[in-house]
C-alpha cells in the first residue's frame, strides 16, 4: 500500500471542496482507494488530502495526471503543492 500527502494553500475552502467532491470518478479511476480531507487547525485554508493507493506506481501516475493539475487550478489551490509518497 502507498499513501500520498498532499499539502497545499487553497483561496477559499469552500471553493476548493466543491471542485474536489466534484471529480471523485478521476480519483476511483485513477486509483484512489480511500481519501480524506484535513484542515488545519489554526488556518482552515491549509488543507491536507491524504489518498491511499494499491502501490507507488499508481500513485505516482495519479499525481502526475494533467487532469488532476486542471482540477487543482479550478479550485483555487495557490502555489505548488507538496506530495509526497509513503509506502
Amino acid at each position: 500500500m502507498t499513501v500520498a500527502l498532499i499539502l497545499h494553500r487553497v483561496a477559499d475552502y469552500d471553493a476548493w471542496r466543491k471542485v474536489y467532491d466534484s471529480v471523485a470518478d478521476m480519483q476511483r479511476d485513477g486509483g484512489v482507494t480511500q481519501e480524506s480531507v484535513h484542515r488545519m487547525a489554526d488556518d482552515p485554508n491549509n488543507v491536507l488530502v491524504i489518498h491511499h493507493f494499491d502501490n507507488v506506481e499508481t500513485a505516482r501516475a495519479f499525481v502526475g495526471r494533467g487532469e488532476l493539475r486542471d482540477a487543482m487550478q479550478r479550485s483555487g489551490v495557490q502555489g505548488e503543492p507538496r506530495v509526497e509518497l509513503f509506502e
